[in-house]
């Protein structure tokens, strides 16, 4: 009897520990339902490429318990629900994604401001050196052409930054089903 009741605890100690450790499949459907399972056949094969795998931690940790608000029922608070987009995505990662774009955009705005008071400056310098000898003149001519050059990529990236800040972000978020006000910067 000593020896069934040995052999029952054991299992009963291994199985326990045995469930922790497990593999835990996650997918959002086209309805925006989070899904579950432990086993990757039961995944649907138009989700499989979203899939995220989680391990279920060696030893159970204790989770925060959030107490629902009187006259709300079983529902949980609205801030205590994280809102994601279709990858599990976060407004944090969007927000820093448009920051970053903005942080672009603001910077190749200065260099192309910079970039045509230097051509404006070197075109001026060519304009008062008719006197000067050919050779001096033909220098600042190649001078204004590397200027110019230099200005013209600076328009481009601003106007890549305008464009992923005005329509690719927004339109990313829009298939990803994002909160578009997480892309807005102001």
């Amino acid at each position: 009897m000593k020896k069934i009741g040995f052999l029952i605890v054991v299992g009963w100690i291994l199985f326990s520990f045995s469930a922790f450790g497990e593999e835990t499949y996650q997918w959002v459907d086209d309805k925006g339902t989070v899904h579950f399972t432990d086993d990757i056949s039961l995944v649907p094969e138009k989700y499989q490429d979203q899939v995220k795998e989680k391990k279920t931690p060696k030893e159970p940790t204790s989770s925060p318990t959030v107490t629902p608000p009187r006259g709300k029922g079983p529902k949980e608070p609205e801030e205590a629900i994280e809102k994601k987009d279709l990858l599990g995505r976060g407004e944090d990662w969007w927000r820093d994604k448009a920051m970053e774009w903005k942080q672009k955009l603001t910077k190749s705005q200065k260099d192309y401001a910079a970039a045509v008071t230097a051509l404006k400056a070197k075109e001026k310098e060519l304009e008062d050196a008719k006197f000067r000898p050919k050779s001096f003149q033909r220098k600042l001519e190649a001078e204004i052409k590397v200027l110019e050059e230099k200005m013209n990529e600076q328009k481009k990236q601003v106007d890549e930054a305008k464009n992923m800040l005005e329509k690719v972000l927004p339109k990313q978020a829009e298939e990803y089903r994002a909160d578009p006000s997480w892309v807005r910067v102001d």
